[in-house]
């Protein structure tokens, strides 16, 4: 009996109206919608449950794509978009108004800015996207769970547990992060190694070969 050959994932298409890029879509407007709450509305607790509505949401557009084959470059570049937006605009808010401690805000907003820098230069020189990461998508689900905490404690809802529960996965999810950080940049340097061999004339190749 022959083995069955493992299912082989088309490559991305070019669509841009689909199901699951609706979904990013109307994640992106989430957060629009978490700063009218957060500024002109002053309802903390409200804003916490849009943080965490739209934080535990984030697998649906990914379970959509692969479920209905619907997977798109805009899809793949817009849910990391989506994550990293609601959460420096959770962390800021946070960070402003006093909700979320500045010991867990600060390192998550330069770890967010170099983040931002890594993903232009890649793209910049021709090296495409980053895959996501496992632990990359852990930490965001930490965080996701830790800065609404911070918020719904704020607005005095189980005050003690939530603060304990945001400490715990906050700090969790900064040390995923930071972590995650260094391995993104071994996939940047990977991929500019990859772009920089296809660049280069054959005849130098070879030479180098020769010289070998």
């Amino acid at each position: 009996m022959l083995a069955s050959l493992p299912a082989v994932e088309p490559p991305p298409s070019d669509r841009i109206l689909n199901v699951p890029n609706a979904v990013s879509f109307a994640r992106l407007l989430g957060v629009g919608v978490f700063w009218w709450v957060l500024v002109v509305a002053d309802n903390i607790a409200l804003a916490a449950w849009l943080i965490f509505i739209i934080g535990w949401t984030d697998w649906i557009d990914g379970y959509l794509a692969r479920k209905l084959n619907q997977v798109t470059k805009l899809g793949k570049a817009l849910d990391p978009v989506a994550d990293r937006l609601m959460i420096v605009s959770a962390v800021i808010g946070g960070l402003v108004t006093g909700v979320v401690p500045a010991i867990i805000a600060i390192p998550l907003l330069v770890r967010e800015a170099l983040m931002g820098v890594l993903t232009v230069y890649l793209a910049l020189r021709g090296g495409g996207t980053l895959e996501v990461r496992y632990l990359g998508k852990a930490a965001t689900f930490a965080l996701y769970g830790a800065i609404p905490a911070f918020y719904l404690a704020a607005a005095g809802f189980l005050e003690n547990l939530m603060l304990v529960l945001g400490w715990f996965f906050g700090l969790l999810g900064l040390i995923f992060y930071w972590y995650v950080l260094v391995e993104y940049v071994a996939d940047a340097r990977t991929a500019l190694l990859h772009v920089k061999s296809l660049s280069e004339p054959d005849g130098l190749t070879k030479e180098n070969d020769a010289g070998s």
